[in-house]
């Protein structure tokens, strides 16, 4: 059974091995909530999120047979890199099954740590049942990612620093299959029951939240959130128990606020993200807590964002903000056209990001060509200028998106 010595014993078996996190006090996002934000820099430990703190404590405990038989375990993400993290450090051969989809960074960083890697089936389920089945056949220790009271002990040291730092009135933590709430949560409400414990979920993968409303295991129904890190289909059995019995309430986020909350910590912070890592900011952007004059802590799990999808992040958020846009247009085929409506966008303080000229669009009527410009405005204020400018110039345009 979990308790707190178990969580105690954890967190000496990472001492030495792993960080101890920084707990970040921010100024800005303080006075944007009108509270007291801390973060927990769960972004900055070894392989880039909270996972390797489950993997060491378990490891820490397996017997000597176990270990001479090896450890398997399936995983697209983090929980990947934690486990072969920690077999190297303890010398254990290591196989990771991953979807066939994985993407290489994913699977070099496993790699990196010496692991074996397998790439089996399209989806975490296929690489799971696989897993399991290798398991059996090679003697191998199953390493569960999040259903496992060892696991579960590891990551509740986050909770344990987190009050021996400071003493929250909220702890806001993001949800997946639950492992790292259960240990947060147990860890702190043994310490004080009286300190919140809100779980955030994306809205696309709110398995959690739908099986604590039906007091009973269902799965989410669709997948399809930037947030991987918590698009887990079903709970674990110990976790569902856990989370019912700890953690004060749920929310689910967008996949629109958890990028803008990414963008906005790495814009305003310096500090980089994944997107699940952004889920418990992005509960704040859209109010689904009351922050109002506490002291909160928000649990940034991870770090380990896709370098394609975080430049796309940045264009939306730039968007969002009316300091990006793209413009379309239509022009005749003269010379010195393309130039007024470059000097008409410079004029109002405008950077061109990027422009496209295709003269082969379908819709565009013979003797003219097809201009889309990305422009980089300093603010939305400009906009209005810039807007004014080439609408002097008489040529039709658009704003897309």
């Amino acid at each position: 059974m979990l308790s707190y010595d178990n969580i105690v014993k954890a967190e000496s078996e990472i001492k030495g091995i792993l960080h101890r996190t920084p707990l970040f006090h921010s100024t800005t996002f303080s006075n944007m909530f009108s509270c007291d934000i801390y973060f927990k820099m769960e972004n900055f430990q070894k392989t880039g999120s909270f996972k390797s703190r489950g993997a060491i404590a378990k490891f820490s405990r397996l017997t000597d047979e176990q270990k001479k038989h090896g450890v398997i375990t399936a995983s697209a993400g983090n929980h990947a890199q934690g486990v072969a993290f920690s077999a190297s450090y303890y010398g254990v051969d290591a196989k990771i099954v991953m979807p066939e989809t994985t993407p290489p960074a994913k699977v070099n960083a496993v790699q990196s740590y010496g692991a074996t890697v397998i790439l089996k089936g399209n989806s975490y389920d296929d690489a799971h049942s696989y897993a399991v089945q290798l398991s059996v056949d090679e003697k191998r220790e199953f390493i569960e990612a999040y259903n496992d009271e060892d696991i579960i002990a590891g990551q509740g040291t986050i909770g344990l620093e987190i009050m021996e730092d400071i003493k929250p009135d909220i702890v806001v933590v993001p949800i997946g299959g639950g492992g790292l709430i259960s240990g947060i949560s147990f860890a702190i409400k043994s310490k004080d029951k009286n300190v919140k414990i809100i779980g955030v979920e994306s809205e696309k993968a709110n398995a959690m939240e739908l099986s604590i409303k039906e007091n009973r295991i269902v799965p989410y129904t669709s997948n399809d959130t930037i947030a991987d890190g918590i698009a887990v289909k079903y709970p674990g059995n110990i976790t569902f128990e856990l989370v019912k019995k700890y953690v004060d309430d749920i929310v689910t986020v967008s996949d629109e606020n958890i990028a803008y909350a990414l963008f906005k910590l790495l814009e305003r912070e310096k500090v980089l993200v994944e997107p699940s890592g952004s889920a418990g900011l992005a509960a704040l952007f859209e109010n689904k807590i009351d922050v109002k004059g506490k002291k909160v802590v928000i649990v940034l799990s991870g770090g380990n964002v896709n370098f394609l999808l975080l430049s796309n992040i940045i264009y939306r958020a730039l968007e969002m903000e009316d300091k990006l846009l793209r413009l379309e247009f239509n022009l005749p085929d003269h010379p010195g056209i393309m130039e007024k409506i470059v000097n008409a966008i410079s004029s109002s303080g405008a950077n061109i990001y990027h422009a496209e000229v295709d003269n082969l669009n379908k819709d565009t009527p013979i003797g003219y060509q097809y201009l889309l410009f990305t422009i980089n405005i300093l603010d939305k204020s400009r906009i209005d200028e810039l807007l004014g400018n080439l609408n002097k110039l008489g040529y039709k345009f658009r704003r897309v998106g």
